[in-house]
């Protein structure tokens, strides 16, 4: 079965997704194939680098409102074996990464890849953004570190993300994590993992029937 998820580095949502899924997985034992999609929450993101929180207070109305959000996602996170230090977190432009996680998947390690940016960017606070620690983090999950600053150096899969997200509006995807399988049936959102391992379950049955 083929899964694609759209997701960004930044969202604390994607990173609980990732964990409940990669359950759902195991739960379901059958053969998936997972690939990661960009989806930018913010491309105009600038390329001056600031402590999210503060980035977050602008926008949804003061720390006291970031501190409660950040309050609900530790508990789901813990719930999940998770590390969450949301006060270590960047906001970032998160473009770079993602041609880093494209890269991954014509590498095979796409999914370590994305575990090791998103455990940097939620519990390390790690600048992703940041080309040399893209290519260290990267090197750390299996990807070759000189391929991925040559591709960093280049416009390489600029295009491919920007193609992947208009590909996405076109879906009606409106936020992430969104799984989408057998490029048919879609699930918004980070579900539990019984939510996504039904999902799966219902998938293979259709594709069988």
């Amino acid at each position: 079965m083929n899964v694609e998820i759209y997701s960004d580095v930044v969202c604390p949502w994607c990173y609980l997704g990732q964990a409940r899924f990669r359950a759902a997985v195991a739960r379901f034992g059958g053969d998936v194939r997972v690939t990661w999609r960009p989806f930018q929450l913010d491309p105009a993101a600038p390329a001056t680098v600031r402590p999210a929180s503060e980035v977050l207070a602008e926008k949804f109305g003061g720390p006291e409102q970031v501190a409660a959000a950040h309050d609900r996602l530790r508990a789901l996170t813990a719930a999940e074996g998770l590390p969450f230090a949301p006060e270590k977190s960047l906001s970032i432009n998160t473009r770079d990464a993602h041609r880093v996680i494209g890269l991954a998947g014509t590498a095979g390690v796409q999914d370590a890849v994305v575990e090791r940016f998103f455990r940097a960017h939620h519990a390390e606070g790690r600048n992703l953004a940041d080309a040399g620690t893209l290519a260290e983090l990267a090197a750390e999950a299996g990807l070759d570190a000189t391929a991925v600053r040559d591709l960093l150096e280049t416009d390489q899969g600029v295009a491919e993300v920007e193609e992947q997200g208009a590909r996405a509006r076109a879906l009606g995807i409106r936020g992430v994590p969104f799984f989408l399988f057998e490029g048919q049936w879609g699930v918004s959102g980070a579900q539990s993992t019984e939510v996504l391992e039904s999902a799966l379950r219902q998938v293979a049955d259709n594709i069988a029937s």
